[in-house]
């Protein structure tokens, strides 16, 4: 079993020590989902949400979460991001798909920033909805896809997972 490397010898909480890794370029891919009633999607399609364009809100806090992602999450390293991408997708029915893709020049990997970016734009989805649909679900979150760094190429693979 590997160890786990937020511990010091203490086996108290510690962040990774990173200083001699090397910088590669890394990138990782998010994806998750939010299922809704057919009417609120419809509304969303037609623009009838008061709190205005909810796609392009939702877009734009994602990455603003992604930039944000050391302030909320204790262990991660502040990361110069050098892109981040948010696309939306939807079935036409009640699920519209959120995907992020983050990208980085850094000594360690930008997971953690993808997954924050995904959660941050279907909550805000949420957000602005709720008050024609409280029963809104968010779902499958999950990394689709990592590159670089020294673990190498990750695939997200539903038969292992």
């Amino acid at each position: 079993m590997d160890n786990l490397t937020h511990f010091n010898e203490q086996n108290r909480s510690k962040m990774v020590d990173v200083t001699n890794k090397e910088i590669t370029s890394r990138s990782a891919t998010a994806t998750g989902q939010i299922t809704m009633k057919p009417e609120t999607l419809q509304r969303i399609h037609e623009g009838k949400i008061k709190k205005g364009d909810v796609l392009a809100v939702a877009q734009v806090a994602g990455i603003m979460a992604a930039k944000q992602t050391s302030s909320l999450i204790p262990m991660c390293h502040l990361i110069n991001l050098t892109g981040v991408d948010i696309h939306f997708e939807d079935d036409d029915a009640s699920t519209v798909t959120a995907n992020a893709t983050v990208k980085t020049k850094s000594v360690t990997g930008v997971e953690i920033e993808a997954l924050l970016a995904v959660q941050t734009a279907l909550l805000t989805i949420y957000d602005m909805c709720k008050a024609i649909d409280r029963g809104m679900v968010i779902s499958d979150v999950h990394v689709v896809e990592k590159m670089g760094g020294k673990s190498g190429h990750f695939v997200f693979n539903d038969q292992e997972n």
